[in-house]
C-alpha cells in the first residue's frame, strides 16, 4: 500500500534537469540503459533511455561522461526501487574522476611506474600461486579451475580482500604486500570479475599502485574490464583480460608441455639416429677403400717394389764391377807395357853403377867400374873393360 501511494506521488511529478557523471552506459534491445552518479554526494541512481529518445541524441555517451539529463523519476513497487526515464541527456564534459585518473597516470607514468623496463618476467611453471581476490567470488573459482586444470600440482596461496569500496584498495595492498613476503609465493594474482567504473575506481588508488610497483613477487593484474583499464593494469607485471586469461598465462598447458616434450624427443631421436647413421655411411665408405680394404696390398706393392729395385741394383752392381773389371785388365796392360819388367824380358838389362845411379851414357862409366846389371830374373855383377 505505501509502495502504491509513492509510486502514485512520484508519478505525478514533472521532469527535472540534473548533473551528474555517467558510470555505467550499456545498449540492450535498442534502449541505453546506465547509472547516474551524484558529483556532490555518493549517490547513484539507474536511468533508461529509450530507443525513440535515443535516435534524436546528436551526441554518443560512455561510461566517465559528465552530463546533464532531462529526467522523469520513476518507482518501481515491487522491488522498492528508484530509476529515472531520461528524455534527453547532454554532455558537459569529461568526468572529474576520470581527469583525475588521467592526471594521476600521468603522474605516476612519468616517475617510471610504467616502464616496461621495469616489469618482471614471470616463471615458466610457479609452484605456488599468490591469489587475491574476494571471498567466495567467481574469479577465485575461475582462476583455481582453469589453473589446475591446466597444472594439476600447482598450488594457491589464498589471500581474500574486499574489491570494492572504501577498505577495497587496503586491503588489497596488505594482502599483495603479505604473499610477496611468502618465499613460498611465485607470482601474485589480483583478481575481480569486472564491475562498474566506480567499482573499480579502488584500483586506480595511488596507495595500491605504489604497493604493487615495491613488489619483488611479479604482479598479475586480472581485474576484467577492458574499457576502464584501472592504473593497477599498467603498473603491474603483466595485465591478463580477465581472471580465466590470467590462470591461462601464468600456468602452462600440462598436454600442451608433455606434446612439446615429445615434439623435442622426436627431434632428438631423430638428429641422433641421423648423425650416426651418417658416421656409419662415412666408416663404411672410408672401410671400402683400397688402403683398408686389403691393408696387405701396400707390403706387397712396396715388396715386388723393393725386389724390383733390389735386382736393379744388383744388375748395375754387376755391370759396375763389370766395367771397372775391363779397366783394371786395360790399366795393368797399359801399366805393364810402360812396366821396366817388360823391357827386360824384350830382353834389355838395366846397369847400375855403385853408387846406384842408372848408367844412361859410356862417358858415365870408365873402364874397371864395377856396375850391376838387372835382367828379366835378377842381378849380375860386371867390370867395364872399355867403351865401343
Amino acid at each position: 500500500m505505501m509502495s502504491g501511494k509513492l509510486k502514485d506521488y512520484i508519478d505525478r511529478l514533472g521532469t527535472v534537469w540534473v548533473e551528474g557523471e555517467v558510470t555505467q552506459w550499456g545498449l540492450s534491445g535498442g534502449n541505453a540503459y546506465g547509472k547516474l552518479k551524484d558529483l556532490e554526494q555518493d549517490v547513484t541512481l539507474s536511468f533508461r533511455v529509450w530507443s525513440t529518445t535515443l535516435q534524436k541524441l546528436k551526441e554518443e555517451f560512455r561510461q566517465g561522461d559528465r552530463v546533464v539529463a532531462l529526467v522523469k523519476s520513476e518507482w518501481w513497487p515491487k522491488g522498492g526501487t528508484l530509476t529515472m526515464q531520461v528524455y534527453d541527456i547532454r554532455h558537459v564534459g569529461i568526468g572529474d574522476l576520470l581527469a583525475k585518473l588521467e592526471a594521476l597516470r600521468r603522474k605516476l607514468s612519468e616517475e617510471g611506474l610504467f616502464d616496461a623496463s621495469r616489469k618482471q618476467r614471470l616463471p615458466f611453471l610457479p609452484t605456488c600461486i599468490g591469489l587475491v581476490t574476494g571471498k567466495d567470488s567467481d574469479a577465485e573459482k575461475d582462476v583455481l579451475r582453469n589453473a589446475q586444470l591446466r597444472w594439476p600440482a600447482v598450488q594457491f596461496r589464498i589471500r581474500h580482500a574486499s574489491v570494492q569500496g572504501d577498505r577495497a584498495w587496503a586491503e588489497v595492498a596488505g594482502a599483495i604486500k603479505a604473499l610477496d613476503t611468502d618465499p613460498d609465493v611465485d607470482v601474485i594474482i589480483v583478481a575481480r570479475g569486472g564491475g562498474d567504473f566506480q567499482n573499480l575506481l579502488p584500483f586506480s588508488d595511488e596507495r595500491l599502485i605504489r604497493a604493487v610497483a615495491e613488489c619483488r613477487t611479479p604482479v598479475v593484474s586480472a581485474i576484467g574490464h577492458e574499457a576502464d583499464r584501472p592504473l593497477l593494469d599498467d603498473v603491474a607485471d603483466l595485465r591478463a583480460s580477465t581472471p580465466t586469461d590470467a590462470a591461462k598465462r601464468v600456468v602452462p598447458d600440462i598436454a600442451d608441455e608433455l606434446a612439446r616434450v615429445r615434439q623435442a624427443r622426436s627431434r632428438m631421436l631423430a638428429r641422433v639416429t641421423g648423425s650416426v647413421t651418417a658416421e656409419i655411411d662415412r666408416i663404411g665408405h672410408i672401410r671400402s677403400r683400397p688402403a683398408l680394404a686389403q691393408p696387405d696390398r701396400i707390403v706387397s706393392d712396396r715388396a715386388e717394389e723393393l725386389t724390383r729395385w733390389v735386382a736393379r741394383g744388383s744388375e748395375l752392381l754387376d755391370y759396375a764391377f763389370e766395367r771397372a773389371g775391363q779397366r783394371v785388365v786395360e790399366l795393368r796392360a797399359q801399366l805393364r807395357a810402360l812396366s821396366p819388367q817388360a823391357t827386360l824380358e824384350r830382353g834389355y838389362a838395366i846397369a847400375r853403377l855403385d853408387s846406384g845411379a842408372i848408367l844412361r851414357h859410356t862417358k858415365d862409366a870408365a873402364g874397371g867400374d864395377r856396375v850391376r846389371l838387372t835382367l828379366v830374373d835378377g842381378e849380375i855383377a860386371a867390370t867395364v873393360e872399355g867403351r865401343r
